[in-house]
């Protein structure tokens, strides 16, 4: 009996999307004659019935491009934009499921994709999902595919930013993506010879970093090479941020409003933090500090052999786990093969650096300066 599956993509776009589309519909159509069809713009195109036939002239051509082609969003079922109001538009996506017969939904994405997958489960969906992301911070699996095509392009800029670095005595501060996990950062700044290395899970200690570049003055070495994850904080702002958040989880009534609106207030000004760092530096050590923010630039481009072999292999896994009837999971990586992890225990986590992590002694081994000693 066919089986139909339908496929979408949400949360941010990540390098290895489209080689996971191409492996579960390939496999799905190849291996288990399933009929594979496509929602545009993630959760949205669930809601509104806008579909593409993933046949095999669509899948052909596909595994080196990046992005999505499907589209992505970033809305959430039950928090959907409609108009001027927020609304839960859960049951509309379960009539759309129902219409087209489908025996499971595929959903590819990070974190927030999970806790969405794991809602449309709940209320009567097939659901099962890849992890994508380029933070690589999705609890339960080795790695998520996009983390080492941004790590490769991250350690590039960190490469080519050596040379002006050298060549004008600066500091140079490298922002790379990651709120809440400093996989990226560390990842890069180790790759790339980066002198100073902030994550969002060790805050620092700002005339820590500056002694550790004066210490490189002394020694000759004019120039630093900082990296730091967007999340990076300070001990102080660390500190002031662990404090309003706790503000807002004991208030009640108006005064959970008040407490809300300082959170915001003081998030906000912590979004030029990096710049904050940089002119910090510059007055703490007498050295011109430059800012380089890779932003998006981290997500865009051919996905690298390694991560278009990774989605490819969890893409043909989840067909097999469809085929067999296995949903309400994640298709995680676990050394070469993969295994399905229950939903419920993935919602709510997050996967990011542990302290003690093989990378963060090898960087202090050799050297580099955490920020926090």
């Amino acid at each position: 009996m066919t089986q139909f599956v339908g496929i979408l993509t949400a949360g941010g776009d990540s390098p290895g999307l489209n080689a996971a589309i191409r492996g579960v519909g390939k496999a799905g159509i190849g291996a288990y004659g399933m009929q594979i069809i496509g929602f545009r713009d993630g959760f949205r195109g669930l809601m509104q019935d806008r579909t593409v036939r993933l046949s095999g002239p669509a899948l052909s051509g596909i595994l080196t491009v990046g992005g999505t082609i499907l589209g992505t969003s970033r809305d959430k079922p039950n928090k959907m934009p409609v108009g001027d109001q927020t609304m839960d538009m859960t049951s509309v996506m379960l009539e759309t499921y129902q219409k087209h017969h489908l025996d499971a939904l595929v959903c590819l994405g990070g974190g927030g994709t999970q806790k969405n997958a794991y809602h449309l489960s709940q209320h009567g969906m097939n659901v099962i999902t890849l992890p994508k992301t380029i933070d690589n911070d999705v609890w339960g699996t080795d790695s998520t595919f996009g983390f080492d095509t941004a790590l490769g392009i991250a350690t590039e800029a960190i490469d080519r930013l050596h040379s002006t670095a050298h060549s004008h005595h600066r500091i140079i501060v490298v922002e790379l993506m990651g709120h809440n996990a400093g996989w990226l950062a560390l990842g890069a700044g180790l790759a790339g010879g980066a002198d100073v290395i902030l994550l969002p899970e060790l805050p620092y200690d700002p005339e820590v970093v500056a002694e550790a570049i004066r210490s490189r003055q002394r020694r000759g070495s004019g120039f630093s090479i900082v990296a730091v994850s967007e999340g990076a904080l300070s001990k102080d702002d660390a500190a002031t941020l662990a404090k309003a958040k706790a503000a807002k989880k004991e208030a009640e009534g108006d005064k959970k409003s008040k407490a809300k609106a300082r959170l915001a207030k003081l998030e906000l000004s912590l979004q030029d933090k990096t710049l904050t760092l940089s002119r910090t530096l510059e007055s703490l050590t007498g050295l011109e500090s430059r800012v380089t923010i890779l932003g998006h630039l981290q997500r865009g481009g051919t996905p690298s052999a390694a991560d278009r072999l990774l989605a490819t292999r969890l893409g043909t896994a989840c067909a097999a786990y469809i085929d067999q009837g296995v949903f309400g999971v994640m298709v995680a990586a676990r050394g070469d093969g993969a295994e399905a992890i229950p939903l419920e225990e993935i919602v709510g986590k997050r996967r990011t650096v542990p302290v003690d992590h093989p990378w963060i002694k090898t960087a202090r081994d050799i050297g580099v300066c955490l920020g926090d000693k």
